[in-house]
């Protein structure tokens, strides 16, 4: 069983990936629908290392 910070993390990764998938992929939209600034989600997905060929899993 792992940390309560590594489930937050885990869970923060996947539901910006959603995010994304279901914007197409445009960020500007995403953070819109997760209701965060452009800049933030910009951070997050280089912190997660979230690329396009995640969405593949």
């Amino acid at each position: 069983m792992g940390s309560l910070r590594e489930k937050v993390r885990e869970i923060e990764k996947e539901e910006i990936l959603n995010a994304m998938r279901a914007c197409n992929w445009i960020m500007a939209r995403a953070a819109k629908k997760l209701d965060i600034t452009e800049r933030m989600i910009g951070y997050k997905i280089k912190k997660y290392d979230i690329r396009k060929e995640d969405e593949k899993q």
